[in-house]
């Protein structure tokens, strides 16, 4: 299982992902690929993201049983906390208002 999710993504990038997956909720790509064929998938997302982000989850044997891939700016950043693969986030922006 292949999941992508996609905000802020060109029109273009969304239509090329739509070619090769099947678009469940605005933005939320799923399929069934090959480690080759998500590798270019993703590469797809690389080159046209501009200023979107995007998270790629796939099934893996890994401890989680899955592995995931960030691209853009987020709030959530994937951390290796000795091996296991977990989601930090950076602290909101501190506001001015008293």
């Amino acid at each position: 299982m292949l999941v992508i999710v996609v905000e802020n993504a060109p029109p273009r990038l969304r239509g090329r992902l739509a070619i090769w997956l099947l678009e469940v909720r605005a933005g939320v790509y799923v399929g069934t690929y090959s480690r080759k064929v998500r590798e270019h998938i993703w590469s797809q997302v690389e080159e046209g993201i501009e200023e979107g982000n995007a998270v790629m989850v796939w099934r893996s044997s890994a401890e989680a049983g899955f592995e995931f891939v960030t691209l853009g700016t987020n709030r959530r950043m994937p951390v290796d906390f000795d091996g296991v693969q977990l989601v930090s986030f950076h602290p909101e922006p501190l506001s001015d208002a008293p």
